[in-house]
């Protein structure tokens, strides 16, 4: 896909303006794409997985402390609509082990059982109904932000809108009403999650 192509190249070009050639051309010698068995697994799982998350995971299958011929690699590759906020791009195999994580640890927040929570009501508020992928978690380890695909909307959010989950506060926002448009909005930023900052 275009897209993908024109992600890929922005995002090693920020590398390079940062001063983390090095750290690009390593991960590229080092990762491995996603096979087609791989893909095949998560479509199974989510039918409706959009084209280009598949494009991103043929040319890396994740980039969360992933190993790699023997070597674990951890690498920012993602970003959200927190400003300067790396994410670690989950792999196949994560993403179809956390396929009930969203109903395991925030069914209350769903079903909105909290007042003082900032949920968007573009979001369901049927947990029973809940079918999100969850594909990327911030540097910290996921547990201060988490991305997700949104696969059961509620009648004002839009099939495949995505999801940014912060914590503490708790928020849950629509920062894209599409992966491809989530992409694009990362590359019209600058990829500034890329900084000296996160790559020194």
């Amino acid at each position: 896909m275009e897209l993908v192509k024109q992600y890929l190249l922005g995002l090693k070009k920020a590398y390079f303006d940062n001063g983390a050639e090095e750290d690009w051309e390593h991960f590229e010698k080092v990762k491995q794409g996603a096979t087609k068995e791989d893909i095949e697994k998560l479509k199974n799982v989510y039918p409706n997985i959009p084209d280009a998350l598949i494009g991103i995971l043929e040319y890396v299958d994740g980039t969360y402390w992933r190993e790699y011929a023997g070597e674990e690699i951890s690498f920012y590759f993602l970003g959200s609509d927190v400003e300067e906020y790396p994410y670690y791009l989950l792999s196949t195999k994560e993403i179809i082990e956390n396929q009930n994580e969203a109903i395991e640890y925030y069914s209350d927040y769903i079903d909105r059982r909290y007042n003082e929570l900032k949920i968007s009501d573009k979001i369901t508020n049927q947990s029973n109904l809940l079918k999100w992928l969850h594909f990327s978690d911030c540097s910290n380890n996921g547990g201060t932000s988490q991305l997700f695909i949104d696969f059961t909307p509620s009648d004002k959010g839009k099939m495949g809108q995505i999801i940014r989950f912060l914590h503490d506060p708790d928020d849950f926002s629509v920062i894209a009403d599409s992966f491809e448009e989530y992409l694009k909005n990362l590359i019209e930023n600058k990829y500034e999650f890329i900084n000296e900052d996160t790559v020194s």
